[in-house]
């Protein structure tokens, strides 16, 4: 079983708004059987996933993960270290820096993303979302697909780009790399 107390609220949340299973593997761009393995906890969900649920249910994401509802209005100071674990990809580490900030326009994140000598041959697995992106490197190295092109980004590099296009990275650095996303949604239209 995966994260449950996730899938339960999503679950709440897709009887709270009247949806059905077929209407949610829409809006989540998945099969149907494959939302409802993620729904009921016997499968793992991607970090888009869980972001077109919360689109689907005019709630922010992290509602979706905490529960919580996010309530600062003004301002938010995260200390190092400190920001809200997200589970997006195995062995990756990622922190919202703005978690509990209202009305957000943009995600940021603080990532860390180990070296894997099998994906340095491989495909590099990608995603899309209605919106824009931004990544800034802040150590190591990591290259960058982008709908067909690749771009090999060093500390103090960044990419922004249109998030509806095929896109994901990779890190090339032994070390591994550190870096930001700083994710907008709806802005590619």
């Amino acid at each position: 079983m995966y994260n449950t107390a996730i899938s339960e609220r999503i679950h709440a949340m897709r009887d709270l708004c009247g949806l059905t299973t077929k209407d949610m593997a829409e809006a989540t761009g998945v099969s149907e059987e494959e939302y409802i393995r993620c729904e009921t906890g016997q499968q793992d969900f991607t970090f888009t996933f869980l972001s077109k649920c919360a689109d689907r249910f005019q709630i922010d994401m992290v509602e979706l993960i905490t529960g919580e509802n996010p309530r600062l209005t003004d301002y938010i100071v995260v200390e190092d270290g400190m920001g809200l674990p997200i589970n997006r990809r195995t062995g990756h580490e990622y922190y919202h820096l703005a978690a509990y900030f209202k009305d957000k326009l943009a995600e940021p994140y603080f990532v860390r993303a180990p070296y894997s000598e099998e994906e340095q041959d491989r495909a590099i697995p990608t995603s899309t979302y209605d919106g824009q992106e931004m990544i800034y490197v802040i150590a190591g190295s990591l290259r960058f697909a982008y709908d067909g092109h690749e771009e090999n980004l060093i500390a103090g590099d960044s990419v922004y780009y249109d998030a509806s296009k095929p896109h994901g990275e990779i890190a090339t650095s032994k070390d591994g790399c550190e870096f930001l996303i700083i994710t907008m949604k709806g802005g590619s239209r």
